[in-house]
């Protein structure tokens, strides 16, 4: 590949060199450069690439994008100047990869709740439709039948658009996935073309990186802004900011409802734990997952296939077998003594009070409502005495415990939670930080058909604590727990 032929989209401000030379690969990562590579020097959070230029020129790169040129030019080496390294990376990648996401029908979705369940229900459905698709989410990333472990919500520029030619060469139609906040901030969906764009809610999380929520709705909705009108935007009608985030776009805009008029409009006759009992534009659906919040992700799916011209009638059809994500409303009932157990991913306040809700509304009356939960390390502080005050007024007995702590004292995160809970409710909760004894107590605690939630993880199989992933299964130790206390 000629790098000149990568370049013409990028806002350049200066060339030293010839840009009519052969490239190899691209790399962000000046570790991984080989001769013949072109470096991207992004100014990251922890780590500004910048300071690496030199270490990739001596590992063999024969070009390097920055924003400010090195005081040091090696005259082998092309250096072109741009206006954002990131925009460039997201840019260039995209040509590089032979433009994949406009060769597929690429659909994203935004939110702070609701992605991942959204992205793999739509990867679920169009592949029970018979369509060879691609999933990019915070669980995996897949490839048809084939999974790719994932790291990130949204890995970097380069390796979408490496993953999607993949996805494009093994045969894929439909590619599904989650764009979070910080990927649309960082510029790592730049370039890409997207058929469709979805949003589901937004409630209070992230600001440890976006500062305000102002801020936070303000990246997201940059994503709608910039979409193409050969594109559609699908909206939550219900969320307050639901019309907002349309109001600037030039795609097609369609919105989904329980609660108002809309192009996708549900209503919940039942909501139990068999399932959901619901009318979808005037036809009668029963469903595999449980609770409010994913009758909203279901109407998102039903509006984004037929948008993309699937058949209404096959569509609901479809999805009325399918099953949600994993670590998302997971659950698990004990053998002797009926005990539901139930793994999900909440971990904002409003994710939390969904779950909780949920439960609530499921009671035949008499059940216990246990919750565990915790608040991660090194993210949003101002969340954990809101998380606490949640699970406590919500729960009949509360187990704070520790959650990825990552480079904080879990004692400091467990002080945090507990300045949340009011005077009442003290009486509630006991903190553990030992997760895997916290989970074990809640199920010590629990009598025949009492519901424990476990929330916070979902899926995740690891605890992350200074800067070590330790194995750690919610929902295994939940199962090894129920056979240890014969429950």
């Amino acid at each position: 590949m000629i790098l000149q032929d990568i370049l013409y989209k990028v806002s350049i401000r200066s060339v030293k060199g010839n840009t009519n030379t052969a490239i190899n690969d691209l790399q962000i990562d000046s570790r991984k450069v080989t001769p013949g590579s072109c470096f991207i020097a992004l100014k990251g959070n922890a780590v500004d690439g910048h300071q690496y230029i030199d270490v990739a020129i001596a590992n063999g790169a024969v070009a390097a994008v920055c924003e400010v040129l090195p005081q040091q030019i090696d005259e082998q080496v092309v250096y072109i100047q741009v206006e954002n390294s990131a925009v460039a990376a997201g840019l260039m990648s995209h040509l590089f990869y032979g433009e994949a996401s406009l060769k597929l029908k690429l659909v994203g979705v935004t939110g702070t709740n609701g992605k991942t369940t959204i992205a793999t229900l739509l990867w679920k459905l169009f592949t029970a439709l018979g369509y060879k698709c691609g999933l990019i989410s915070t669980v995996q990333n897949q490839i048809g039948d084939e999974v790719v472990s994932a790291t990130h919500t949204t890995p970097d520029a380069i390796n979408i658009n490496q993953l999607m030619k993949q996805m494009l060469d093994a045969g894929c139609e439909y590619v599904f996935m989650e764009c979070s906040s910080h990927a649309i901030h960082q510029h790592r969906i730049a370039g890409l073309h997207f058929a469709g764009a979805l949003f589901s809610n937004i409630t209070h999380d992230h600001l440890d990186y976006h500062k305000t929520f102002d801020e936070y709705i303000r990246v997201k909705k940059s994503w709608f802004d910039a979409l193409p009108s050969s594109s559609f935007a699908i909206s939550n009608m219900d969320d307050k900011r639901g019309m907002v985030m349309l109001q600037n776009t030039a795609a097609k805009k369609y919105y989904y409802s329980l609660k108002t008029m809309a192009e996708f409009k549900g209503k919940i006759l039942e909501n139990s734990l068999v399932g959901l009992h619901m009318m979808v534009n005037e036809q009668e659906v029963y469903f595999r997952l449980i609770g409010e919040f994913n009758a909203y992700n279901l109407l998102a799916v039903y509006g984004a296939a037929v948008c993309l011209g699937q058949d209404k009638q096959l569509v609901l059809q479809t999805l009325s077998i399918l099953t949600g994500a994993e670590g998302r409303f997971d659950y698990v009932v004990s053998k002797n003594d009926r005990i539901v157990g139930i793994v999900d991913y909440a971990h904002t306040p409003d994710a939390l009070l969904n779950v909780l809700a949920t439960i609530k509304n499921l009671r035949q009356g008499h059940e216990q409502i246990i919750t565990v939960v915790g608040c991660g390390g090194d993210r949003d502080k101002t969340k954990r005495p809101v998380m606490a005050e949640v699970a406590c007024e919500y729960s009949n007995r509360v187990i704070f415990t520790a959650d990825n702590p990552r480079s904080e004292d879990p004692l400091q995160i467990l002080k945090d939670m507990e300045a949340g809970v009011s005077v009442v409710a003290r009486k509630k909760y006991i903190s553990i930080a030992d997760r895997r004894e916290a989970i074990k107590t809640a199920i010590s605690l629990a009598e025949k058909e009492d519901i424990v939630l476990i929330a916070g993880k979902g899926h995740e199989k690891y605890q992350d604590i200074k800067g070590v992933k330790y194995d750690f299964d919610d929902k295994q130790v939940l199962n090894e727990v129920f056979e240890l206390l014969e429950k």
